[in-house]
């Protein structure tokens, strides 16, 4: 021990001195543990769970905001839909419509070339009866032969009345 003690004294160190530092810093050392350590660690660890809770919330917040944009967004193409649909009905009643109007004025093309024709008959049977005598025979087969020209004449007859 002799030995050492004289080689720390040829290195130049005091050891009294060094040992009362060494008694020193660690007495500072639990000191410093047992009053700052654990304050600081308590400290940091609830700034750490604040900061996780300040997370959540703004997790939270923007979770709400999402689902607030998709409902808006499911609002605005249940809209478009329903334009869609009631532009499609508006679109279909305007073609049913006109079917309609183009079909009743082909019908009332149709009776009024009937009508025509008809006329054009009735006055072709009429011409002829007129020419011969009154006889109901004669009367009788000149009808039907009239009747029986009818498909043959198509338009023809429409200009003649």
């Amino acid at each position: 021990m002799q030995t050492i003690l004289l080689g720390i004294g040829a290195l130049g160190l005091n050891l009294p001195a060094l040992v009362a530092q060494l008694v020193s810093f660690t007495l500072l050392l639990v000191v410093f543990r047992a009053f700052l350590y654990k304050p600081v660690i308590r400290m940091l660890d609830e700034r750490k769970k604040r900061t996780e809770q300040e997370v959540a919330k703004e997790l939270e917040k923007a979770r709400q905001q999402g689902q607030e944009q998709i409902a808006q967004a499911q609002q605005i193409a249940a809209r478009i839909q329903e334009d869609a649909r009631q532009g499609a009905r508006e679109e279909a009643e305007q073609l049913l419509a006109r079917a309609r109007s183009e079909f009743e004025l082909e019908k009332n093309n149709a009776i009024a070339a009937l009508r025509r024709e008809f006329a054009s008959l009735t006055i072709g049977a009429a011409e002829r009866v007129i020419k011969e005598e009154l006889n109901p025979e004669k009367h009788r087969r000149l009808i039907e032969e009239v009747l029986a020209e009818a498909p043959s004449t198509g338009t023809d007859g429409a200009d003649r009345g």
